[in-house]
């Protein structure tokens, strides 16, 4: 134990020479990469896995655009949210809990405990569903021991933050190695790629709800509670210049492990682009993917892709379980045993599985829950970083308030474009 606590130790003195000028280039940064680390792993997960595979398979590279925009409105937020954290020393939610009215708070916390099932619907069910292909277990039987093995790793932040930091950055790298793996032996059409990343389009009704699944999927409304939670004092800072060159090095990490958690959605994408799409325009789930890919190429790249599932929702329902964690404790001031929490939070993969709801529709449907909330966080952000009396200086200025507002807006758009096609009021095209 006192290894690891020494990892924490060493690097918050390693933080505060930083942060005195005492280090440069990347030893100066590395000191501060972390706590964007453990938010990529949200836009990573199986809920991504199911939206991307169907968005693919179904409609080629042509909802790519979704997938960049969903990343770059993550990064700004995911700054944002950093951004309050080391500024105010305060969580997302405890600011909130601070300057809302009461029922305000409470209507927040319920919205957000409802994103975070949702979360970890589709993570804990993703790690199951991978451990039980990989190695032939009845699904069942696989949820549980993703419970057992998750709430083993969460024990790790009994030592400290650098220990479950460099932990979730394996299974970051785990991810990103299987992709790249994948997409050597699939590759894209890299024109077509290109192209559908920055021209908009869509194909018909199912494709804004596949549309509104990915946004849901990629800006994850935990992520970024507990983004500015792991900020807010995670190296003490003493003024204001060192206030600045905390964000500075917050903002280079956020651009870094996004701009890759993007990438590999992009990655998963076209994956599901060049293996299926349009001959196996069909393949919806997680597990027809894989059954298809064993025949198309090989089972290397269906144990490849196997791994990056499994290693993307173990990581995952980690980090979900976290943030349920500060969301309760920091809106509501009550926490309950990590033991509890993680039991709770399982509970809607097994009724998933014990009714024979599809998996990967619970995941999809997921994601579109998860879309809904969002608005809610996003919100909450963008007026508090724009307080002076809660930022001072460091206020976000009328270009930094436009831009987090035009893309807040989008995602209302989005919103209320699923809910008029919900309630029957969009027509097919």
């Amino acid at each position: 134990m006192r290894d690891t606590v020494g990892w924490t130790d060493k690097t918050i003195a390693a933080g505060r020479e930083s942060l005195a000028g005492r280090r440069r280039g990347f030893r100066a940064l590395f000191p501060f990469a972390g706590p964007a680390v453990v938010a990529s792993i949200a836009y990573m997960d199986p809920g991504n896995f199911a939206t991307n595979i169907e968005s693919g398979a179904r409609y080629g590279y042509l909802l790519l655009w979704v997938v960049v925009l969903a990343n770059l409105v993550a990064m700004l937020f995911q700054s944002l949210s950093a951004r309050l954290g080391i500024v105010t020393g305060k969580s997302l939610a405890e600011q909130c809990r601070d300057h809302f009215s009461r029922p305000v708070v409470y209507c927040m916390w319920g919205a957000s405990e409802v994103a975070a099932m949702a979360t970890d619907l589709a993570e804990f069910l993703g790690a199951g569903i991978g451990l039980s292909l990989l190695f032939g277990l009845p699904l069942m039987v696989s949820l549980g021991v993703v419970g057992v093995a998750t709430y083993a790793v969460l024990q790790l932040q009994n030592f400290g933050f650098r220990p479950m930091e460099l932990t979730i950055a394996a299974f970051v790298a785990v991810i990103g190695i299987s992709y790249f793996i994948e997409l050597v032996i699939a590759p894209p059409d890299w024109k077509a790629l290109a192209y559908h990343s920055v021209a908009p389009a869509l194909a018909g009704p199912h494709s804004v709800m596949l549309a509104v699944g990915i946004v849901g999927a990629t800006v994850m409304p935990h992520a970024i509670y507990l983004h500015a939670s792991l900020t807010k004092d995670r190296v003490p800072v003493h003024n204001d210049a060192e206030r600045r060159r905390a964000l500075r090095f917050s903002n280079v990490e956020v651009l870094v492990a996004l701009g890759l958690a993007g990438l590999v959605n992009m990655a998963m994408t076209a994956m599901a682009a060049a293996a299926f799409h349009p001959e196996h325009a069909e393949v919806a789930s997680i597990e027809t993917a894989y059954k298809t890919l064993i025949p198309l190429l090989g089972g290397a790249a269906a144990a490849v892709f196997l791994t990056s599932l499994l290693a993307s929702g173990f990581s995952s329902s980690v980090v979900g379980t976290m943030a349920g964690q500060v969301i309760m404790q920091d809106f509501v001031r009550f926490t309950i045993p990590l033991w509890l929490r993680r039991l709770v939070t399982m509970v809607p993969a097994f009724v998933v599985v014990g009714f024979g709801v599809d998996s990967t529709r619970a995941l999809v449907l997921s994601q579109v829950v998860l879309s809904l909330v969002l608005p809610v966080p996003l919100i909450a952000l963008i007026l508090l970083t724009s307080r002076r009396d809660v930022m001072g200086d460091f206020v976000s200025g009328v270009f930094a308030r436009g831009v987090a507002g035009l893309a807040a807006g989008i995602v209302v758009a989005l919103n209320l474009v699923l809910l008029a096609q919900a309630a029957g009021l969009g027509e097919a095209q």
